[in-house]
């Protein structure tokens, strides 16, 4: 066996090692991005953002699987193993593209939906229901109040009817004491509103997803260069494994 069979089985083996990291980094990622959009989900009115997470977990669990195929082919040196590696390869190449794409398309409808429905949740707010702990969540989180502006609460019944001239505390600034939400103390309360504050944050996330899976694209792509390399050295040099009983 020369060198350059065992250079390219080494390089082989280490591709799949990296498959494998990369299937644990991507399965790390689609559930970031999974549990991030959950805890704004009543703000969501179409699930379609969840997609490019969800392309990113099934990316990892093939990864995972075709480290093993590569790793057990590169091992016994199979050129059948080594040509299903490199179909394999392709098909989960073109999946990040995909994946990649769609994540820039849906970035400019999420303004819109935001929109829509985060208007819907902040008018059910009753200080109670579910909508409302949603809402104090986010406002808590992001520091922010209203959809647009702490302006917003004068057009929502709750502060219509017994809390007139009030927001509430979830408004409120971090490490402000006595503060009860009331307008005439503006300078305790956030007045930012909070569809721009969530827009950027998730604006942020898909971005960061995007970016991963075009950086994993890029380590396929060369895998499949070098798996391509591999195979026809191999053949031109009329390379055959020694289990096989022929010598090169």
């Amino acid at each position: 066996m020369d060198c350059g069979v065992i250079t390219s089985k080494t390089v082989l083996i280490l591709l799949s090692l990296i498959f494998w990291a990369a299937a644990a980094g991507l399965g790390y990622v689609g559930v970031y991005v999974i549990n991030s959009y959950r805890n704004y989900d009543h703000f969501l009115e179409d699930k379609y953002t969840m997609i490019p997470a969800v392309i990113i977990i099934s990316i990892a669990v093939v990864m995972f699987i075709i480290g093993l195929i590569g790793c057990c082919a590169t091992i016994k040196e199979s050129r059948v193993g080594l040509g299903l590696f490199l179909f394999l390869l392709l098909i989960i190449f073109i999946a990040e593209v995909a994946a990649f794409v769609l994540g820039f398309v849906y970035r400019g409808k999420i303004r819109p939906d935001l929109d829509k429905s985060m208007t819907q949740v902040f008018q059910k707010y009753d200080g109670k229901n579910p909508e409302s702990r949603a809402v104090d969540f986010l406002q808590e989180q992001l520091q922010c109040c209203g959809v647009n502006n702490s302006t917003d609460w004068g057009h929502i019944p709750w502060s219509n009817g017994t809390r007139n001239n009030s927001v509430p505390e979830s408004c409120c600034k971090h490490n402000v004491v006595n503060c009860t939400g009331s307008l005439a103390e503006p300078a305790k309360l956030n007045k930012e509103g909070c569809e721009e504050k969530l827009d950027h944050w998730l604006q942020h996330v898909l971005s960061y997803a995007s970016l991963v899976i075009l950086g994993f694209a890029v380590v396929k792509f060369f895998g499949m260069l070098s798996v391509c390399v591999i195979t026809c050295r191999k053949k031109d040099n009329g390379y055959e494994p020694l289990y096989s009983g022929h010598l090169a």
